[in-house]
């Protein structure tokens, strides 16, 4: 899965640069279709029809921006000055999956933004850190959520991490929130997406007329920040590193 974990990262790194005021998303979504093409990947979201979408996805990318916090579909929209976007991409190598997704700010950043963003890449730190050999799921749950509740953000149950293997979506569902020492027990061998993702002010969300996109129901932002590991006897191998 190493292949497939740096060519996702290779992606991300590659909008991440893209991204800027005046884009479109589907630029964004144009060339991470083009890197795929090169590479002879395979996406793992054009097709993907599961049962909370209303047709096939039909795009390479989920690009969300604002208060659109998850599976945002591509669309005629250029990013302005201060969008929050977030992307998340999944790709198959040689038949091996990787899963990630980030957050940024382009412009002028809110400061608010920012750190909703951080709180993110600290949670998400937290549960890799938690993702180790003898552990349950529900340590890793208990560890991205007392970051949120340390910075006082809203965490949506609804989604979460996930495992992943030769297929994008598999047990066990790893809840943004939870107890510690509860849940499927963390071995070896074992790969999993975690994705924490929090909002502003609000835990309630509903889907776009799009059929796709998740949106806050209050309208406040919501940031994401994931990569794929896998469980080793030596800690958790962190796939889809983008340093």
């Amino acid at each position: 899965m190493r292949p497939a974990g740096r060519f996702v990262a290779e992606v991300l790194t590659r909008l991440e640069a893209a991204a800027d005021v005046g884009v479109n998303l589907l630029e964004l979504d144009a060339l991470a279709h083009r890197m795929i093409r090169e590479r002879g990947a395979e996406s793992c979201y054009i097709d993907y029809h599961p049962s909370f979408g209303a047709m096939p996805f039909g795009k390479v990318l989920c690009t969300s921006v604002n208060d659109a916090v998850l599976h945002g579909l591509p669309h005629d929209y250029t990013l302005r000055d201060g969008d929050l976007l977030s992307v998340d991409f999944a790709a198959s190598v040689d038949g091996w999956v990787a899963d990630s997704a980030l957050s940024l700010v382009v412009g002028t950043p809110d400061q608010r933004d920012l750190d909703l963003i951080d709180a993110t890449r600290v949670a998400l730190d937290a549960g890799i850190a938690a993702a180790v050999n003898g552990n349950r799921v529900g340590d890793i749950s208990a560890a991205i959520g007392a970051v949120a509740d340390s910075r006082g953000l809203k965490v949506n149950l609804d989604f979460g991490g996930h495992g992943v293997g030769r297929t994008m979506h598999g047990d066990p569902h790893i809840a943004n929130n939870g107890r510690p020492g509860r849940g499927y027990p963390l071995r070896p061998g074992l790969v999993i997406a975690i994705e924490p993702w929090f909002l502003h002010t609000t835990d309630q969300i509903y889907t776009d007329r799009d059929g796709w996109t998740i949106r806050s129901r209050d309208g406040s932002r919501g940031a994401h920040s994931e990569h794929t590991i896998a469980i080793t006897e030596d800690g958790p191998l962190v796939f889809t590193a983008r340093d």
